[in-house]
C-alpha cells in the first residue's frame, strides 16, 4: 500500500535533498509544503501520514505546526528534520509529539535506520544505498520549485547557524532563538539598509575576523548590542564591575564561538576548510551606521549573510554577518553546484 509522505520546508534545496534521501524502493507518494499552514492543509487532505518537518519557516514554524497537529489531533507521524540541533530543541519537539529528530543535512543511511526502527520501511535489496543517481519518487502535490543560488547559500547558512547556536546553548545552558538567514548581494553603501538592526538609538560593539580557503574569502562580523553585556556576563558567571575591558573579553568569547562554528559549518558543506585571521575590534559603544561607514571601503560589493541570534528569557541579541568578497562568488557557485543539480 502506497504511503502518503509530506515534506515541509521553506527551502527548495532542503525539499529536494529530503526527497532524494528517501529510499528509492519505498512505496510512497510525496507532497510538499513550504510552511506549517500548507502542511496542516495537506494532512487534512490525507497527504501526510508521515510528515518530515523543518523548524525555521515563515508564516507558521515547526513548533507552531506541532502545536496545531496536537491540538487538532491530526493523523500524522512527525519526524523533525532541522539544522537547529540544540538539546532544548530536541526536547521541545518530542514534548509536542514528534516521534524523532534528525539533523540536517540528513544521510540516507541514518534515515533508513530511523524508518526501520519505527517499522515504516524495510530494505528490499542492497541497491538502496548505492551511489547511483536517484530519481524523485512520485509527487502528489506541491513542488520542489526552482533552485537558485541564493537558496543554496541560505540552506548551508541555516545548517551552520544551528551548529553555532548549539555550541552557545550548551556553554550558557540556554535556548537560542534562530531566524531564517538573510542573504543579499549588495554594495557596501547598501549594507546598513539591509541589516535588521533598525534601532538607531541603540549602540553596539563589533569584532571582525577574516577567513579564506579554496579561492573563497571574506570577513565575519559579530555586532553585539551593548544592552546585552550585563546578561551575558551573568550567564558566563562573571562577577565584578563590567567595564570596557570586560565587555571586550565577553565580546571576544561570544565571537569565538559563533564565528568559528558558523564559518567551519559552511566550509564543511563546501568540502573545504577556512583559515581564520586574528579577530579585530571594529568599535565599542557606537551606532551601526558608524560601524558600517568606518569600514565600508574594505568591503565594496559583497554577498552578505545575516543571522540574528537571540537568547530566550534574556536581553541578549547579536548579529552575525558573513561578508564574502565579490571575487569569491564564482568559486562559491562552483562548490554549491551539487545542491543545484
Amino acid at each position: 500500500m502506497t504511503t502518503p509522505v509530506l515534506i515541509c520546508d521553506d527551502s527548495s534545496v532542503a525539499r529536494k535533498q529530503m526527497a532524494l534521501t528517501l529510499p528509492s524502493d519505498w512505496d510512497i507518494e510525496i507532497s510538499f509544503a513550504k510552511n506549517g499552514e500548507e502542511a496542516l492543509a495537506a494532512i487534512k487532505e490525507g497527504l501526510g501520514d508521515i510528515l518530515f518537518l523543518d523548524l525555521n519557516m515563515p508564516v507558521m514554524d515547526g513548533y507552531q505546526t506541532l502545536e496545531e497537529i496536537k491540538r487538532l489531533d491530526l493523523p500524522t507521524m512527525v519526524i523533525v528534520v532541522s539544522g537547529d540541533i540544540q538539546p532544548e530543541a530536541h526536547k521541545r519537539v518530542k514534548d509536542l509529539g514528534a516521534v524523532e529528530f534528525i539533523k540536517k543535512p540528513t544521510s540516507q543511511q541514518a534515515l533508513i535506520q530511523l524508518l526501520e526502527k519505527f517499522g515504516l520501511y524495510r530494505s528490499s535489496n542492497e541497491a538502496t544505498l548505492s551511489n547511483a543517481p536517484r530519481e524523485l519518487p512520485s509527487i502528489k502535490k506541491g513542488e520542489i520549485g526552482t533552485i537558485e543560488y541564493r537558496d543554496c547559500i541560505q540552506e548551508i547558512s541555516n545548517v551552520a547557524m544551528g551548529q553555532a547556536a548549539d555550541l552557545l546553548a550548551r556553554l550558557l545552558n540556554v535556548f537560542v532563538k534562530l531566524p531564517i538567514p538573510r542573504v543579499n548581494i549588495l554594495e557596501a553603501s547598501e549594507l546598513q539598509m539591509a541589516l535588521s538592526l533598525t534601532e538607531q538609538n541603540n549602540t553596539y560593539s563589533a569584532v571582525c575576523q577574516g577567513f579564506i580557503g579554496s579561492g573563497i574569502s571574506g570577513e565575519a562580523l559579530l555586532i553585539f548590542s551593548d544592552s546585552s553585556f550585563s546578561d551575558i556576563a551573568q550567564l558566563l558567571k562573571y562577577k565584578g564591575e563590567i567595564d570596557r575591558t570586560v565587555e571586550l573579553e565577553l565580546l571576544m568569547e561570544v565571537a569565538s564561538i559563533l564565528v568559528g562554528a558558523c564559518t567551519n559549518g559552511i566550509a564543511q558543506q563546501l568540502d573545504t576548510t577556512f583559515s581564520q585571521g586574528h579577530p579585530v575590534v571594529l568599535g565599542q559603544h557606537v551606532k551601526v551606521s558608524e560601524l558600517i561607514k568606518a569600514n565600508a571601503k574594505r568591503w565594496k560589493k559583497t554577498m552578505a549573510i545575516e543571522i540574528t541570534y537571540e537568547i530566550e528569557n534574556y536581553n541578549i541579541s547579536c548579529d552575525l554577518l558573513l561578508l564574502f568578497t565579490e571575487d569569491s562568488l564564482e568559486n562559491l557557485h562552483k562548490r554549491l553546484s551539487y545542491l543545484m543539480d
